[in-house]
């Protein structure tokens, strides 16, 4: 008996902290509607996970193992998205501790976890990518230095490097908001950690946790920078300063007044001194990302920290006769939550939700917008999770068509990598051989001298008249093509070139083996 009351010694708050972070981690799955498929951008993490290494073209290493895991579980959606949803729990249940800690109580609490719930957070800890790590350990390495300037513990230094060395593991962006928690210690009274020798070990230590990958990046000519550049030339130059910053409240917009209240409340209060470095890091993090073109969703990591000193600021302030407006901000928290929540998570089939947004001007309101600057009927995450299946499916309906001996000559060729993710994610059901491509990490894990007779092409376009392949092939012909005009890859081609000549097979190999040197140090 005496053991049972050990075990359930957590007073009642922590219990109620406890329980709203496991129903953070389990309500998403109830928000997607089965028609949407993997993201993009998960069949590529997916693949990696058959692919275990130190780093990536694309990211760091940390995801791989969540990658590799799932795969050996079965890439079901529900090991797909388990992961992110943990994290979320354990994101919320560190900033709850932090609250308790200020002298919050259940309704500062409460209000933390509505901005979890009612934000963009309910979207980033539901997608199988670095950012739900990213945002995690933002909130680790706060959590770090928020225990030291608590307790003035050492221990809490070294959760901080750990923290800080993982998160470097999960995206490099990390060392964005390390700068920023740097300058906010130098700008601070808590600048005599610098004189801590404790501090600089941990330093050393997340630089030891963080070496691998710098290795693995310095042998391979450092892809990331080639992958930044890139990035800047295809998506990031479509962003501008005004939308960054209107984003930064939309993407919160229905804890808008919590966060705001926390931001003054730690930039300006006595009661907050201690903790100013937070104010400052977040505004540094901001102001790099804007100089940088960062797209708008880099800085979330960054708002937990501000939600849990403005979620205990106003449950400070409402307490006593104003009791009232706790009701009220509740309700209006909830009533814009529960309006934007169909822009958050794909509650209903695509074309109900494009009908939603059009019938109340949601799809000129920003939220539509996509990485080209234009509005479209579904966020571009949501179209990015249709298609897939059935892509699939008709790739291999050409492939079952043909003869047995040509299928042992026939290679599938994607030209983008979240197409290759796709047919090998599906592959295996369909008995479809797997698919190549020559892009993002699949250029790594593509063969230098592939030999083949027949390509079953998916791509974005046709072959025009005039293209050189014409004159590469027996014969080259549009076989079908995705029609999903909600989807983000509608009118994808399959195509399927027979009898391939010895000049194209030297060209490609050529090409593969070109690509490939940039990501080699001579």
């Amino acid at each position: 008996m005496n053991k049972i009351r050990i075990f359930f010694k957590e007073k009642p708050i922590e219990l109620f902290l406890l329980a709203l972070a496991l129903l953070k981690i389990i309500l998403p799955f109830f928000l997607q509607n089965s028609l949407y498929q993997p993201h993009r951008d998960e069949f590529l993490y997916l693949a990696e996970g058959n692919h275990p290494d130190w780093g990536y073209l694309e990211i760091p290493p940390l995801l791989n193992v969540f990658a590799w895991i799932t795969v050996h579980l079965g890439k079901s959606m529900f090991w797909i998205k388990i992961w992110p949803a943990i994290f979320s729990g354990f994101s919320f249940w560190i900033c709850g501790i932090m609250a308790i800690r200020l002298g919050g109580k259940y309704f500062s609490i409460l209000l933390v976890w509505f901005a979890f719930v009612f934000g963009s957070y309910i979207r980033l800890f539901y997608l199988f990518q670095p950012n739900f790590l990213e945002v995690f350990f933002w909130i680790s390495i706060a959590f770090g230095l928020f225990k030291y300037i608590d307790t003035h513990k050492n221990i809490w230094l070294y959760v901080w490097g750990i923290s800080l060395g993982l998160g470097l593991l999960s995206k490099y962006s990390i060392a964005f908001y390390f700068m920023g928690l740097l300058i906010g210690l130098v700008l601070s009274q808590e600048r005599k950690v610098f004189l801590n020798k404790h501090f600089y070990f941990s330093l050393l230590l997340a630089f030891l946790i963080f070496l691998p990958n710098l290795i693995w990046e310095y042998g391979h000519n450092f892809p990331f920078l080639h992958h930044m550049r890139q990035l800047q030339q295809e998506q990031l130059q479509y962003l501008n300063t005004a939308d960054f910053i209107k984003n930064q409240f939309l993407m919160n917009i229905a804890s808008i007044l919590v966060w705001v209240l926390g931001l003054i409340y730690l930039g300006f209060h006595s009661k907050t001194k201690p903790f100013r470095l937070f104010f400052w890091a977040y505004l540094f993090t901001i102001f790099i990302l804007i100089a940088l073109k960062g797209k708008d969703y880099y800085a979330l990591g960054s708002y937990p920290v501000l939600l849990v000193f403005g979620a205990c600021f106003i449950e400070n302030r409402s307490s006593g006769k104003w009791i009232w407006t706790r009701y009220i901000l509740s309700l209006q928290i909830l009533w814009i939550g529960i309006l934007v929540l169909p822009i958050l998570m794909p509650v209903f089939s695509p074309q109900k939700l494009a009908d939603y947004y059009s019938k109340r001007g949601l799809s000129q309101s920003g939220f539509c917008r996509w990485e080209d600057g234009l509005d479209h009927p579904l966020p571009q995450d949501f179209a990015d999770m249709l298609g897939w299946k059935e892509i699939s499916e008709k790739a291999e309906k050409v492939y079952s068509n043909l003869s047995d001996a040509d299928k042992k000559s026939t290679i599938f060729f994607c030209d983008d990598y979240c197409t290759a993710g796709a047919l090998n994610y599906y592959g295996k059901g369909l008995h479809i051989p797997e698919a190549y491509s020559d892009v993002s990490n699949f250029l790594l894990w593509i063969p230098d001298n592939l030999t083949f007779r027949n390509i079953i092409l998916v791509r974005h376009s046709g072959i025009k008249k005039k293209d050189d392949i014409n004159n590469m092939f027996e014969r080259v012909r549009v076989m079908d093509s995705l029609n999903y005009p909600l989807a983000r890859e509608n009118e994808m081609k399959i195509l399927l070139l027979e009898n391939v000549q010895a000049k194209f097979l030297n060209y490609l190999r050529q090409r593969i083996q070109t690509k490939k040197a940039l990501f080699r140090r001579l």
